[in-house]
């Protein structure tokens, strides 16, 4: 049975490669976690078939662990009320992983990390396993850079199905995880040599290789994203493009009023009246064309000293995630020169 995580660099259509993979004859499960990614998809298979096929589900992750796997399971016997998604209390940690109270808060809602764990502590895994093979013939799962705490164990555990299982994502575009909790896997994406292992190791096929070339980012993106974030994409795409930083003011007030180029923020982009997003939150987004990422203090210092590759790994990612949304030039600037945009709050 085949069974293969493809690591995909941006730009480089991993999405794309899931949808080309449907066909209307097999029963196909798609899993994704961001809100961004479900919606790309879901317009990608339509535009593909010319309409949503009934053999295909497609699945937010949260959607699929607490839909598919939890309710039929545990719904009658744990009497919950939909999904918390908020930390559960500190103390609940002390309990004992067979305590009730270790899952369910006091408004009968499952904590939205620890649902994977309820499945595996119950002795569910097999029978979450079953239930794939029952209805579906390939699981394609979207995003797995994503999965984290008790939830990569499930993503683990699955991979013993006996049907086809095709993983895609970018191990530098990690920026959210689906849970934390505690010490599990907190130190996952540490280190891409140590989570290709544990991939292999539960019996994935790795390939580095179909998916390595941008489609979306010019070689100037390319080759800045190399040079100053250390991590190795380069570009199939024919278009040219530079990379420009803005250090006059002048140029600062043009590109903010610009309706035609997104401005990427750290955080916070709605204290800003314009066309903008943040960086984390444009993972996914392929229809930018110019961009601006608007650097903040910490990673303008960095970028003066030549020192952005030694940023802290989510922050660095999510430089990358906003870089890479580039299919034309890329521009930067440091906030400190829009300061006199701000609002005092959100929206206003």
């Amino acid at each position: 049975m085949d069974k293969k995580v493809i690591f995909a660099v941006a730009g480089a259509g991993k999405t794309t490669h899931l949808v080309n993979s449907l066909d209307l004859k097999r029963r196909f499960l798609l899993v994704t976690y961001t809100d961004n990614n479900h919606a790309i998809l879901r317009r990608k298979i339509i535009e593909h078939f010319g309409y949503f096929p009934s053999n295909v589900t497609l699945y937010s992750y949260f959607t699929f662990l607490h839909a598919f796997c939890y309710k039929p399971l545990f719904l009658m016997q744990m009497r919950t009320k939909g999904i918390n998604y908020e930390n559960p209390p500190a103390w609940t940690q002390k309990l004992p992983r067979t305590d009730n109270r270790f899952y369910v808060d006091n408004r009968r809602r499952v904590y939205y990390n620890r649902i994977a764990k309820l499945l595996e502590t119950n002795g569910a895994i097999g029978d979450v396993r079953r239930r794939l093979e029952k209805y579906f013939d390939a699981i394609y799962i979207d995003e797995i850079q994503d999965i984290g705490g008790h939830d990569f164990n499930l993503l683990i555990a699955i991979c013993r199905c006996n049907i086809e299982l095709r993983f895609v994502g970018d191990f530098y575009q990690h920026t959210f995880d689906t849970s934390r909790d505690g010490q599990t896997n907190r130190r996952l994406h540490d280190d891409y040599t140590k989570y290709k292992k544990r991939l292999e190791e539960a019996g994935l096929e790795v390939d580095a290789t179909s998916l390595a070339r941008s489609h979306r980012c010019t070689e100037a993106v390319c080759s800045f994203i190399r040079k100053h974030l250390s991590i190795e994409i380069y570009s199939q795409s024919r278009n040219s493009a530079e990379v420009v930083f803005l250090s006059k003011q002048e140029e600062a007030d043009r590109i903010y009023t610009c309706r035609r180029t997104v401005k990427l923020f750290y955080q916070e982009n709605r204290r800003y009246s314009c066309y903008s997003d943040n960086w984390g939150n444009s993972k996914g987004i392929d229809d930018y064309h110019d961009i601006c990422v608007v650097l903040n203090g910490t990673t303008y210092k960095a970028y003066k000293s030549d020192l952005l590759n030694a940023l802290k790994p989510q922050t660095r990612n999510k430089l990358y995630v906003a870089c890479s949304r580039a299919r034309g030039n890329l521009y930067l600037l440091p906030e400190q020169m829009l300061k006199k945009y701000k609002s005092a709050r959100e929206g206003h």
